[in-house]
């Protein structure tokens, strides 16, 4: 018997971050083209996008320690921080265009403006930390931010956490007051809702079993429709993969070469909620310290003020889990079912290379209350059990390939995988993830639609006025962008406010 198949432009997998961003920017670039979105759960921005499966912190680099490093000559290297700082001001200026053009509304329902702050601990870590900021309040992405070590300042910055400590610690702090705290999952529905009205095919409970390609170059999507147990067969020139830690399943079953060599390795998120009114209100910033020697960069401890279910909370964290499921809602076969012949050795370098990491995991898995209470106690001193609850997060894939640094080499970070014709491509890793999304899928345009996009550079400028420059080489144009982006965003500073 034949199939029967269903013909579409564009096949979007998943209905997370990354395909609401790329079908948002194809719906302004090529409005006549049909994309349909499948998507396994009932909703959109359920699985990494969730608002309890991922920080919600617009990563910026205005207070995460790991963006920055300090050289073997002493210096700071900033390198990374500039990078992740100009690609969420990317992300900020697509999003201002979408609520200015009136294709999304009330932008404080999924980002609120929130002070980015480090804090540190001891002599050394006090000398780093001033270190970074001196070169930091130099460059013009950063200009803003200000350091402290006085005890007196920092009760004013910080008073829960300067609170019944002891007064002979060295402590320190940089503080931004332009950070944010982002709902995701409110984001993506904001812009999925937008795309359904203007007839952006969304399929939910809509699972991708099997993806091939024709000798036409086109892609065969193998979808079941989960309510009635049918199987649909569809058909598409372009194909995204951005199901979250199920992408790399889906993308092994491409066969592309691209695909090969390249496995994952899942860590689950755990962070304690606090449940305590007055200690909430005690608190308004998002504070990351300093990773743990020997714990990865995804577990910089924070202290997190956030905005769920318009209502203000507290959280701590990340503590790692571990579950060899690849998504939340995924199977216990997920990692045993990603070795394949290709990736064997890779994988199995990687576990001899990174003995450290699985240590470090074994000993949070192990961890009970009280130990985690510890750790809370070393940013809120006094910090009773009672307080605090625990929540899971969600899962995170962590990519592993071959570089030139060897086989089997963990990579910590985001990274699109495309095929050489440019028809099908996925989104691997984790943090900064959602924050870059829109820089990220500039460069799944970039990589698939080459002579679309030089097409359509003019359009993209409009809506991102900084695409193609470097905001840290043009101060003049990074002081526009973020007053026009704090106005569009409802992010007005006093800074802005009254330029």
């Amino acid at each position: 018997m034949s199939k029967s198949y269903t013909k579409t432009d564009v096949i979007l997998i998943g209905a997370g971050i990354m395909s609401a961003t790329l079908g948002s920017l194809l719906k302004e670039l090529a409005p006549d083209w049909n994309v349909r979105v499948f998507e396994s759960l009932e909703k959109a921005g359920e699985e990494s996008s969730n608002v309890w499966n991922n920080a919600g912190t617009g990563h910026a680099a205005l207070c995460e320690l790991n963006y920055t490093s300090e050289r073997s000559d002493g210096t700071i290297d900033m390198s990374k921080a500039i990078k992740v700082n100009e690609q969420f001001q990317v992300s900020q200026q697509f999003w201002s265009y979408l609520v200015n053009s009136d294709k999304i509304q009330n932008p404080r329902e999924f980002i609120t403006p929130l002070p980015h702050m480090s804090f540190v601990q001891g002599e050394q870590n006090v000398a780093f930390l001033r270190k970074r900021y001196q070169t930091m309040s130099d460059h013009p992405l950063f200009q803003d931010m200000e350091f402290s070590d006085s005890m007196e300042q920092l009760k004013q910055w910080i008073p829960l956490m300067t609170k019944e400590r002891a007064s002979e610690e060295p402590i320190a702090a940089t503080k931004i007051d332009n950070g944010t705290d982002v709902n995701f999952g409110a984001l993506t529905r904001k812009m999925f809702d937008h795309l359904e009205a203007n007839n952006l095919e969304v399929n939910y409970k809509h699972s991708v079993e099997d993806i091939k390609q024709n000798s036409d170059g086109s892609w065969e999507v193998k979808v079941h429709d989960q309510e009635n147990g049918r199987i649909e067969y569809h058909q598409s020139d372009f194909v995204f993969i951005g199901g979250g830690g199920g992408s790399l399943h889906l993308l092994q079953k491409t066969g592309i070469p691209e695909s090969k060599r390249i496995g994952g390795f899942p860590v689950s998120g755990l962070f304690m909620v606090c449940n305590n009114p007055e200690v909430i209100e005690q608190h308004h910033a998002k504070v990351y310290g300093k990773a743990k020697v020997g714990a990865p960069p995804m577990s910089v401890p924070h202290l997190d003020t956030r905005f769920i279910d318009d209502k203000k909370s507290l959280l701590f964290g990340p503590f790692a889990g571990f579950s060899p499921k690849f998504l939340k809602t995924g199977s216990l076969l997920d990692l045993i079912t990603s070795v394949k012949s290709d990736n064997l050795v890779t994988m199995s370098a990687a576990g001899v290379k990174n003995m450290s990491l699985t240590k470090y995991l074994i000993e949070q898995v192990i961890s009970s209350k009280e130990q985690r209470m510890e750790e809370l106690r070393e940013f809120i001193p006094d910090a009773k059990s009672e307080d605090w609850g625990l929540v899971t997060a969600g899962q995170r894939v962590q990519v592993i390939k071959d570089t030139e640094d060897g086989k089997g080499t963990l990579q910590f970070g985001t990274e699109v995988v495309h095929s050489a014709d440019g028809t099908i491509a996925a989104l691997l890793g984790a943090s900064p993830g959602a924050s870059t999304a829109v820089h990220v899928m500039l460069e799944v345009i970039e990589k698939c639609f080459p002579e679309q996009a030089k097409e359509w550079e003019p359009q993209i400028r409009e809506m991102i006025p900084s695409y193609g420059k470097s905001l840290a080489e043009h101060p003049e144009l990074l002081r526009e962008i973020k007053k026009s982006t704090a106005e569009a965003l409802d992010l007005i500073e006093k800074e802005y406010a009254n330029s």
